[in-house]
């Protein structure tokens, strides 16, 4: 199943990876890369299927609302790529859209506490009709794969908290992304302060490599040389009543208490919505790969049956391959 709103991806420095765009090609999914005009032909070369190419207009940075004194003297980040993608699906007459970092390598679903990787894109698109029920969500998304441990009784959805990486937007919200980095932070904050709900789905995962493991990207000038800090510094500054600067894992991070947003959450479905009954895996089956002779067999519940992987260990490039083949993908 395939999703129904446009999917944006700002990307810079990255065009031998492209790590997103290569799983939604693999998926199925066509989508849009945002990237700057001086790169283009490097990113022309490696362009994975389904994907369209658009070239970020210029006078976004010019107008990018930095709330700092560095002008053009620091980079801005993905913020004017992703303001130049929100009113491009504006244009195109959209509901919703789409904006996915570059460096995502999947999608997961989260089910009798495993971890499924996803075939195709109908776990996006069950985020998607979760969200048109309700007239009060702002923004929405997958948690990370690594946050939402197997072994932990996690609710399929928590209200009110951050979104990152993979964000589901509302296009008539009155909002813009604005600061040089921490954008998705700032912008959580703002819609919840505002009296907007967010929703972040425990039930759909997105692999996501971790800060600076990757070469590229719009980080790429900040933490060489500033560190990370500075950046989140940032988000305080323009929310010191609900972030603060802390040391964790090795390195300076921001934190966020969502407390109160969580507690006055209610989400509110649009006039002449009703939600029926029961579980609609829109589609969804679970099946194991046999080990011996690599067949696939139907699974009603992973808990029944014998201890095996879902999966057998494949490289990143033979599993994006084979995930193409079983799409009807083709270059």
């Amino acid at each position: 199943m395939s999703p129904r709103h446009p999917i944006y991806i700002p990307s810079k420095g990255r065009a031998a990876t492209q790590l997103t765009s290569r799983f939604l090609s693999a998926y199925g999914v066509p989508h849009f890369m945002v990237v700057e005009r001086q790169q283009l032909a490097e990113y022309e070369a490696h362009r994975t299927p389904l994907c369209t190419l658009l070239v970020l207009d210029e006078s976004y940075r010019d107008r990018h609302e930095t709330l700092d004194d560095h002008g053009h003297t620091r980079s801005f980040g993905a913020g004017p790529a992703r303001n130049f993608a929100w009113d491009h699906a504006v244009a195109s007459g959209a509901e919703y859209h789409w904006d996915m970092d570059d460096n995502i390598r999947g999608f997961w679903r989260l089910n009798y506490n495993y971890k499924t990787p996803v075939t195709d894109g109908t776990v996006i698109r069950a985020m998607e009709a979760f969200v048109e029920r309700y007239d009060n969500i702002a923004l929405a998304g997958p948690q990370y794969y690594m946050f939402a441990p197997a072994r932990a009784p996690l609710p399929p959805l928590v209200v009110n908290t951050r979104i990152y990486s993979c964000t589901l937007i509302r296009n008539d919200i009155p909002f813009r992304w604005r600061l040089r980095m921490n954008e998705d932070t700032d912008l959580s904050i703002r819609v919840l302060k505002a009296g907007w709900c967010t929703v972040q789905f425990n039930a759909f995962l997105q692999w996501k490599e971790t800060t600076q493991k990757m070469p590229g990207g719009y980080t790429t000038e900040f933490y060489k040389d500033e560190g990370t800090a500075w950046k989140s510094q940032m988000l305080v500054d323009q929310h010191p009543d609900v972030a603060r600067v802390t040391w964790r894992y090795g390195r300076w991070h921001h934190f966020v208490t969502y407390d109160e947003f969580m507690r006055r959450g209610r989400l509110r479905l649009r006039p002449g919505v009703e939600v029926p009954e029961g579980t609609d895996n829109f589609g969804m089956v679970l099946e194991r790969q046999d080990h011996d002779d690599g067949s696939w067999h139907r699974v009603e519940n992973p808990r029944e049956g014998p201890r095996t992987t879902f999966t057998r260990r494949r490289t990143l490039d033979q599993l994006i391959e084979e995930l193409s083949q079983q799409n009807g993908v083709t270059r």
